[in-house]
């Protein structure tokens, strides 16, 4: 898929032969990772660049693009790579990241169509299978958003971008991020972003806990160049960041510096030797509380693109970092780690599938060393990079970064908060034949001893706030149906959570057919897959003790009346059988084969599925032989049945 190289000696060759300064400019820039000043100049040379020159206008077109996609501005990007498409470029990779910009601006549907037509030549390209489930998810998550409450924080930002928030201080009272606004050190732009370089400021709050004005910190930590994404030590003295130099002639890469605070003051950084190897980059640190640094870098022996690792603090310099694997960590970027103190690891990724750009994702460590990685989800996730979490102790709040509603891609600081824990039960009351029922009920009963019923709403749903930890026992009624009894058991979880339990009511006037009873062919001994529906059969007796049915074996219109009669007569003793064995009274129970003289009649559920049955038709001998083969197959096979229907509802009451 990557013919990058070759492309750039191309342009390079071609253009430097035609002593077109400019263009080999932006070729040196591109490969120093200047991306913002290398755009401006591909733009130019671009639009100086004739149409007919097809193969030329979609190369540069590309290297167009992909400046545009390292800076963030995702619009032109698209605009580019959709330049370099029509111009017949032949990477294939344009197609695949023509698709993530879409995606990234929330453009789902014509980002899935775009995945489809680059996994049409890449086949199980795992970022492109990812997309898809991401765009499909996006569309479920933007329209069922979580409980969090997303907020802009004005106060914090400006014109130009901050990002990487870190919360400090005993009462979380204090926040340290980077940003690129007027009042950073430093005059000049940085050549990757086009912005100034960005530096860390301070904001705190007042004695009414109002947050004041940020400022810049102008002790050691801060100079001419690049510093962010840090992390604090617990103890707030110890400051791990992200420092960019910007040495002439080349490449632009990241390390992590160290500084240490006295006071007010914060010491000028020491560059920690992460690896040996100096030109290894290493980038956005986040202590943990056992012990170790994680980091991201794009080192060898990873999993392509930047990848998350650790180190043990005390091992910097002795050791090789370790990769946190292939559960974290994919063929795209996971960046901007945050561990927090109860070792939950939270990490951005455009590698897993999400809702465009980077999202956020929360991560548990099991004993076996596997990690359980979740979606964050809306609104804390959007279709831009959102990333750089911190959190107010063990509080569901904090801050994070996110590119979100700007236009030029900037990143700004927002505030998230979980609001009080609901845990809720919801669900249907039905008759089985999924129709809704009047007046029906359900009863909850908790092993706490509280008991509540509530009516179900006109449209057959009800709903109601459980709490965590609790079992309980719940009944569905409804006058002219039979009880259903269900029981919960809610996990004590300080989380938001919905639990689901419908309720379907066997009517006591109609019979109710038994689903998934099974016998071998003129046999009248029952299968053993036929078990499940036939202790579901005994719960519901047990769940109404005064009630007796009789259970009726059905056959199909074929073979003679004496036969039929006899067969489903011994079918439906076979079934009584099991449920006296499962514990119901005989005395409840009433055998009857009916052979082919009770032909079914067709319900609305199975008009609904099988179009050629009309409601309320009888499936008698006339009407089958009317159909197609097929057609009479199917209705032979619900004519041959196993049904119960209730005789009396006062078994013992006298």
């Amino acid at each position: 898929m990557n013919k990058q190289l070759p492309v750039i000696l191309f342009l390079f060759l071609f253009f430097f032969s035609c002593k077109t300064a400019k263009l080999s400019d932006a070729l040196e820039k591109e490969e120093r990772g200047e991306y913002y000043e290398a755009a401006q100049i591909y733009r130019k040379v671009y639009a100086k660049t004739s149409s007919k020159k097809t193969y030329l206008r979609g190369n540069i077109a590309f290297r167009m693009a992909e400046c545009y996609r390292e800076t963030g501005n995702t619009q032109r990007a698209l605009s580019a790579y959709t330049n370099a498409i029509r111009y017949h470029y032949t990477d294939s990779s344009a197609l695949f990241h023509s698709a993530r910009m879409m995606h990234k601006l929330g453009k789902y549907t014509d980002a899935i169509k775009q995945y489809d037509v680059f996994l049409a030549i890449v086949p199980d390209h795992t970022l492109t299978l990812n997309g898809i489930t991401g765009c499909d998810s996006a569309l479920v998550w933007k329209n069922n958003p979580t409980v969090y409450i997303v907020k802009k924080m004005d106060k914090f930002n400006s014109r130009d971008g901050e990002f990487s928030p870190i919360l400090s201080g005993e009462n979380h009272d204090q926040l340290l991020f980077s940003s690129s606004r007027k009042e950073a050190l430093g005059d000049s732009k940085n050549a990757i972003t086009g912005l100034k370089n960005n530096d860390f400021f301070l904001v705190k709050q007042d004695e009414k806990g109002q947050w004041l004005k940020p400022e810049v910190i102008e002790s050691g930590i801060n100079t001419e160049y690049d510093e962010g994404a840090g992390s604090l030590s617990k103890d707030g003295s110890t400051l791990y960041y992200t420092y960019c130099s910007e040495e002439e002639e080349s490449p632009r890469t990241a390390d992590i510096y160290k500084s240490s605070r006295s006071g007010a003051q914060w010491s000028a950084g020491e560059k920690q030797p992460i690896f040996k190897d100096t030109l290894s980059m290493a980038a956005h640190p986040s202590v943990g509380a056992d012990g170790y640094l994680y980091f991201v870098s794009d080192v060898k022996g990873g999993y392509g693109g930047k990848d998350i690792w650790r180190i043990k603090t005390d091992e910097i310099g002795a050791s090789f970092p370790e990769n946190l694997g292939p559960d974290i960590n994919t063929p795209g970027d996971e960046l901007f780690p945050f561990m927090r103190e109860d070792t939950t690891l939270y990490f951005s990724s455009d590698g897993h599938p999400g809702m465009g750009g980077l999202d956020i994702f929360k991560a548990k460590e099991s004993k076996n060393g596997a990690w359980r990685i979740e979606n964050m989800q809306s609104p804390v996730n959007s279709m831009a990079d959102d990333f750089g979490i911190t959190f107010e102790g063990v509080k569901e709040k904090g801050f994070f970064s996110s590119s979100r509603n700007d236009a030029r891609g900037a990143d700004h600081i927002y505030s998230f908060e979980r609001p009080g824990i609901y845990v809720r039960i919801e669900g249907w009351v039905l008759d089985k034949e999924e129709e809704i029922i009047d007046n029906a009920s359900v009863r909850m009963v908790g092993k706490d001893g509280s008991n509540q019923k509530f009516m179900v709403r006109k449209d057959g749903t009800y709903f109601a706030d459980i709490v965590p930890g609790m079992e309980y026992v719940m009944l569905g009624s409804a006058p002219g149906y039979l009880n259903r009894k269900e029981t919960l058991t809610v996990p004590n979880e300080e989380k938001n959570e919905t639990y689901y339990v419908d309720f379907f009511l066997p009517s006591i006037s109609k019979p109710v057919l038994i689903e998934n009873i099974f016998y071998n062919f003129d046999r009248a001994t029952l299968r053993p897959d036929s078990k499940e529906a036939l202790d579901g059969l005994i719960a519901m007796l047990e769940d109404n003790p005064n009630v007796t049915i009789e259970l009726a074996a059905h056959a199909d219109r074929k073979g003679s009346d004496i036969y039929n009669e006899n067969l489903s007569q011994r079918r439906a003793q076979s079934v009584v059988d099991y449920l006296i064995a499962g514990g119901i009274e005989k005395e409840r129970l009433t055998p009857a084969g009916y052979g082919k003289s009770a032909p079914k009649e067709v319900t609305k559920n199975m008009a609904k599925q099988y179009e050629f049955l009309p409601e309320e038709q009888l499936l008698d001998p006339e009407f089958i032989e009317t159909l197609s083969p097929d057609q009479q197959e199917i209705a032979d096979q619900i004519n041959r049945r196993t049904e119960f229907k209730v005789l009396r509802t006062n078994y013992r009451l006298f």
